[in-house]
């Protein structure tokens, strides 16, 4: 069977690549036989024949800006994913300006939030138990697994226990030691509201007072007080009577829950919806570098259809193909393509982008102090 070579021209239609991610961009379409001469030329043509035809030279345009593409867009995922982890899959990033932002510091942060009782994603739920007449110790397991509602191997933890008496701002206007009632009578105010004295009494006055009856509250008296171990409530002092104690908890199967709510969110650096990119709207830089690569790779599938004969006979000789230095020829330079590219995304990196300008800074600064400074006279 004779199959037919590059002849020297071309022309291309919608459908002639493989996967037809650029056919119908019109940059695209206008290159593809520019390059496809390119290529041709820069392999022997028209010296030597090559054996390739204009649908191996589309292949070979196609997959090299899809790497291109490839490398732009993990490049992108690197510099900015911790900005773009927790956000709706959904959306293309192609071509839009992408913020950073603060979201997955945050997350961090929640979680200290729950354990100060600040905020933070876990759910606080209240509770109460009813107190016994002489009985000191509860035990919060036991009332947990009858009230809490909790799946199989859950358990609760106990964020906070409202077992306090009366706040000390509620006894300050009692008159009691404090020589209130004799003052107010004294300027005949005995038959009026307690609120009065708050416009007699400067403000650090109530406060050293809160201070004293909290301060005798536990030196004199039994303090309310409690003792939490093993989920196991002791209160002080014993209760005299019944009542209810209040208190607030978490489910601890809900703050081990490293799985934020939520569907068609980023969770990793492969679900980013970055697609192909839009050849119209790659620059020179990135042009030039496709076509070197497009270069590459039909060099390396060149010799591919070389190395099926090492050598063809002819009459009083054999001619000797040059599959070996194609292929090395062509890993070389796709090596070194694929290096070029990476270093100049780096180099345009944030991180690097601050630091040269920190740089021009100093440099401005130390150019500017040899400006000869101008002598006021006043």
């Amino acid at each position: 069977m004779n199959i037919p070579i590059w002849t020297g021209t071309s022309t291309f239609a919608i459908g002639q690549t493989p996967f037809g991610f650029y056919d119908n961009q019109l940059d695209f379409q206008t290159d593809s036989d520019k390059v496809s001469d390119f290529c041709a030329r820069r392999l022997g043509y028209p010296i030597a024949d090559v054996e390739l035809q204009s649908g191996s030279f589309y292949t070979a345009f196609e997959e090299a800006i899809t790497i291109y593409g490839n490398e732009l867009y993990a490049y992108k995922v690197r510099e900015n994913y911790l900005s773009l982890e927790g956000a709706s899959s959904d959306t293309t990033p192609n071509g839009q300006l992408v913020s950073p932002n603060l979201a997955s510091i945050v997350r961090i942060s929640e979680q200290y939030g729950v354990e100060a009782g600040v905020g933070g994603n876990v759910t606080w739920y209240k509770g109460a138990i009813h107190l016994t007449a002489s009985q000191q110790t509860y035990n919060m397991n036991d009332w947990a697994e009858a009230n809490a509602d909790l799946a199989a191997n859950d358990s609760i933890e106990l964020k906070r226990i409202f077992y306090e008496p009366s706040p000390a701002g509620t006894r300050i206007y009692s008159g009691a030691g404090t020589g209130m009632l004799g003052l107010m009578n004294a300027f005949g105010w005995g038959n009026q509201t307690f609120a009065v004295n708050a416009l007699m009494m400067p403000l650090n006055y109530d406060l050293q007072v809160m201070q004293a009856i909290e301060l005798n509250r536990q030196i004199r008296r039994s303090n309310y007080s409690f003792e939490l171990i093993n989920n196991n409530l002791k209160i002080f002092p014993i209760p005299t009577s019944g009542g209810h104690l209040f208190f607030e908890y978490i489910k601890k199967s809900e703050r081990n829950n490293p799985y934020s709510n939520g569907t068609d969110l980023i969770t990793n650096v492969g679900e980013v919806p970055f697609s192909n990119p839009d050849y119209n709207k790659i620059n020179s830089i990135g042009r030039q570098w496709i076509f070197e690569m497009t270069l590459a790779i039909a060099k390396e599938m060149l010799g591919y259809i070389r190395g099926k004969y090492s050598t063809i006979p002819i009459p009083n000789a054999d001619v000797t193909l040059n599959q070996s230095d194609l292929l090395s020829s062509a890993t070389a330079d796709r090596a070194a393509l694929i290096e070029r590219l990476r270093a100049y995304f780096d180099e345009t990196s944030r991180d690097k982008l601050l630091e040269r300008r920190s740089l021009e800074g100093d440099y401005l600064e130390k150019e500017l102090n040899k400006v000869p400074y101008t002598i006021f006279i006043g």
